[in-house]
């Protein structure tokens, strides 16, 4: 859906208007691209005080029941029924070729799995996961809720003032909140790389919450384009570039998410979707062909996605999936698939650019530190 009128409205449309933002399809919905400072300093701004980021057009889901956590545990290769009351998790839905459907963060409220999903993914995850065990727990869709990311070193600065005792949590934590008679859920998680949080709360307060925000000096308005450099600089994914139904997690170096009582020897070992070919590639008896990587530039070339990467012999080992220059890196930075043999950091690489060899180096990623606060 590209005609604006049959684009969908966050609770926050009037605002990102009044607010001069440059508006684009994203997922089926009008979303801010980027405000007048531009992207630069909108990514510049978050890394150095506190981006708002409106997220509303992502899916937000509660799994009730006694046996939703063992339930949602069959989805994924993640350790769910292990996860402490107000504790965050990230997780990877697969298909039966251990391909990934979607990445998403769950949380354990106690009452409730509370889910968020990719947007342009929610409505297919939704009815996978209703069709999968919507029989074992209640599966509620809150699709109408808005969804709020404050990120940045001052983000915690400017959020207790709203809503005091925030800055008790910690990273990958959450909390319930009140805020004008309304119920929020916060966890302190984002996806820049940056300390910060993300609010769930009522549409209808939605628009005042973030006025309220922008009121406070360390806080500005972030669209979509710097959201986007700010999570390839922090080496993180973007469903649908990234990551899909042809990628595993282990070719996705997503290695770190899948716990060891879900591996081989563990405890729940297997019982997910595509856990045979999973497990194998883990354990090493199933070859893979191919990896995500970092990728440095050697010159001030942007490398974008779907630029072919050859070997410094010409021969095509890979493709680049998200590529730009990091504005805070200062250098364009890169991720993308290369054959297994090109992994190591440091190994050179050619990237063909309008019929250009731009070299490239591999690269351990983040691209820049991560600055999540743990406490």
């Amino acid at each position: 859906m590209t005609d604006a009128s049959e684009l969908l409205k966050t609770p926050l449309h009037a605002l990102h208007l009044e607010l001069d933002a440059r508006m684009v399809p994203f997922a089926g919905y009008s979303m801010p691209v980027q405000y007048p400072a531009g992207l630069m300093a909108e990514h510049l701004h978050t890394r150095s005080a506190a981006g708002l980021f409106d997220v509303s057009h992502m899916g937000q889901l509660r799994l009730v029941g006694p046996d939703a956590a063992a339930a949602f545990e069959t989805l994924m290769p993640v350790d769910v029924i292990g996860l402490g009351v107000g504790k965050q998790r990230y997780g990877l839905l697969l298909n039966e070729e251990g391909g990934i459907i979607d990445d998403l963060m769950f949380v354990n409220r106690g009452d409730d799995i509370f889910v968020i999903v990719n947007g342009a993914c929610k409505h297919g995850d939704l009815a996978h996961i209703k069709a999968c065990i919507g029989q074992l727990c209640h599966v509620d869709a809150q699709f109408e809720r808005a969804l709020l990311a404050l990120q940045g070193p001052q983000a915690v600065t400017a959020l207790q003032r709203l809503l005091p005792d925030v800055e008790k949590l910690v990273f990958m934590t959450g909390a319930a909140f009140t805020w004008a008679d309304a119920d929020l859920y916060v966890t302190r998680s984002g996806y820049t790389g940056e300390d910060g949080f993300e609010i769930s709360l009522p549409a209808p307060v939605a628009a005042d919450f973030a006025r309220a925000l922008l009121a406070q000096p360390e806080v500005k308005p972030v669209g979509l384009g710097a959201r986007n450099s700010l999570r390839l600089e922090a080496g993180l994914c973007l469903y649908g570039q990234d990551i899909d139904t042809t990628t595993t997690p282990v070719q996705a170096g997503l290695n770190w998410a899948m716990q060891k009582v879900r591996r081989t020897g563990g405890e729940r070992a297997g019982g997910f979707p595509g856990a045979a070919r999973v497990l194998a590639q883990l354990d090493g008896t199933e070859h893979l062909t191919r990896k995500r990587v970092g990728l440095v530039a050697l010159e001030r070339v942007p490398v974008r996605e779907h630029v072919e990467l050859q070997n410094t012999a010409g021969d095509t080992i890979g493709e680049v999936t998200s590529g730009l220059f990091g504005p805070s890196a200062g250098k364009p930075v890169a991720m993308g698939y290369v054959n297994l043999e090109y992994v190591a950091t440091g190994t050179r690489v050619h990237a063909i650019v309008r019929g250009k060899v731009v070299p490239m180096d591999v690269a351990p990623m983040p691209f820049v530190p991560n600055r999540y606060f743990r406490g």
